[in-house]
């Protein structure tokens, strides 16, 4: 199995998380299938079926974190030193060609990848259009809407 590469950062988030599901989340639970058993008839019973859904998918969750972390290879960005060229964990700006719209992400791993954060996957296909470019350049990235140009404004590395 290859190893996912995981920014320090990204790697500290999934650790919390994990942290949550296993000290507060997973008592709570237990707790709620608890005081649901002593409520009798466990048949119909809707919120003991309830809390046993939701131990299911807490513990669904803690084992995916854990295998996650375990092969992930934690890399960190602030030792990165490849000047204006985007290699995994820069943090770049585009502007859109036509609009001068700008935008910012960081080219993460895939399992630390969120849209609304700015957080793009390394597999995405904007961070594969963008691996290698320098500041300056122009990349043409297949959009759903269509294929679309973007200059490269600026390159950082922010730990």
């Amino acid at each position: 199995m290859s190893r996912a590469p995981l920014t320090s950062k990204g790697a500290q988030r999934l650790r919390s998380e994990l942290e949550q599901l296993k000290s507060v989340q997973r008592p709570a639970v237990i707790n709620a299938i608890s005081e649901a058993r002593a409520h009798g008839d466990l048949k119909e019973n809707a919120e003991y079926h309830a809390a046993r859904e939701q131990q299911g998918f807490i513990e669904g969750r803690i084992k995916q974190l854990e295998a996650e972390l375990s092969h992930a290879q934690v890399i960190d960005i602030s030792t990165l030193n490849a000047g204006s060229r985007v290699v995994f964990g820069a943090t770049v700006t585009l502007a859109d060609v036509e609009t001068e719209d700008e935008k910012r992400y960081q080219i993460v791993g895939d399992l630390e990848a969120d849209i609304k954060l700015g957080l793009i996957a390394i597999s995405s296909p904007i961070a594969r259009a963008l691996i290698g470019k320098h500041e300056g350049d122009v990349v043409e990235i297949d959009a759903p809407a269509g294929r679309r140009e973007f200059e490269l404004i600026q390159v950082a590395y922010e730990g």
